[in-house]
């Protein structure tokens, strides 16, 4: 009766934990953060479990390159690691984490390394595999402004001597969007409304338009795109495959369906079936005993008969 009554103590969450304080990865391994992700709330993993939110939480305030293995984090975490890997794993069918590898450039050869890639917000399998393919899908959701507007109706902060009215940053808003079309950034754009201001300005909206039309920047040359190579895998088994067939972080194999990842070359034998193809082969075979006998070849040469 004594042992039914008995429970795990609950332990806490832990608290924002500084980046310094936690070991790093080797170079080039650790932890990735995936890219276009919302900022951070007080609800982002709300969602979860308790204990796998608080190690969502704790993962997502490390930098890039943090050591997320489940021995390190058993170390720094008050869970064990059958908890932890347990928890990662729920990460994974929720769509905040990858297992993989990718592939890195150096000057004398290709090198591929292990990475866990993170995300806060959540992502669907689609996405993940565009990731691998170094193709990010677009965020569905857009800002209810654009950013052209939230600089311009922000520049009164920065600047006091600045301030807009909504109809003035409305009307300004496709010469901020030129500058972006341009390769701008927030922090150009703002420098250059704002450094060296007169005093006083007598009319903020003229003052911003003409310095948007005067130092308007040169077109700038796209990069080239690189080639991204990555591959993910399986959080059971750890055998690599395509993103297609990591459904939630697990191959088909591992999800009962072997037919979902197939192995080899196009017209391979399965695997499931290489014993049987070997068998019916064997029960093709001729018995030794009465197979033909061939002629032995003579090691001399024939010789010619001399009438």
């Amino acid at each position: 009766m004594a042992a039914n009554q008995l429970s795990a103590a609950p332990v806490s969450p832990p608290g924002p934990v500084p980046t310094h304080d936690h070991p790093m990865a080797n170079p080039g391994y650790g932890k990735r953060s995936a890219p276009d992700q919302r900022p951070r709330t007080g609800h982002d993993f709300a969602h979860l479990l308790p204990r796998d939110a608080a190690i969502a939480t704790y993962i997502d305030g490390l930098c890039d390159g943090a050591d997320i293995s489940v021995k390190m984090l058993a170390k720094v975490l008050p869970y064990g690691q059958c908890a932890l890997r347990t928890s990662l794993n729920r990460l994974q069918e929720e769509g905040h984490l990858r297992r993989g590898s990718e592939c890195i450039a150096t000057e004398e050869a290709l090198l591929w390394v292990t990475r866990t890639f993170f995300s806060r917000t959540s992502r669907d399998d689609e996405w993940w595999a565009a990731y691998t393919r170094g193709d990010v899908p677009p965020e569905t959701q857009r800002p209810t402004r654009s950013r052209s507007y939230i600089l311009l109706a922000a520049l009164g902060e920065a600047a006091p001597t600045l301030p807009l009215s909504h109809a003035h940053c409305v009307e300004l808003e496709p010469q901020v969007n030129e500058w972006f079309e341009r390769g701008s950034t927030e922090a150009e754009i703002m420098c250059a409304l704002t450094q060296g201001l007169p005093v006083p300005v007598y009319s903020p909206f003229h003052f911003v338009r003409t310095r948007l039309l005067d130092k308007l920047p040169p077109a700038r040359i796209a990069p080239v795109r690189e080639v991204v190579l990555r591959t993910l895998e399986c959080r059971e088994c750890r055998a690599p495959g395509s993103p297609e067939a990591m459904r939630g972080g697990i191959c088909g194999a591992c999800r009962g369906k072997p037919g979902d990842t197939p192995r080899g070359p196009a017209g391979a034998v399965p695997v499931q079936g290489v014993r049987a193809r070997m068998s019916a082969v064997r029960a093709g075979l001729m018995p030794r005993e009465e197979r033909p006998q061939r002629r032995p070849l003579s090691s001399k040469p024939p010789t010619e008969d001399k009438a």
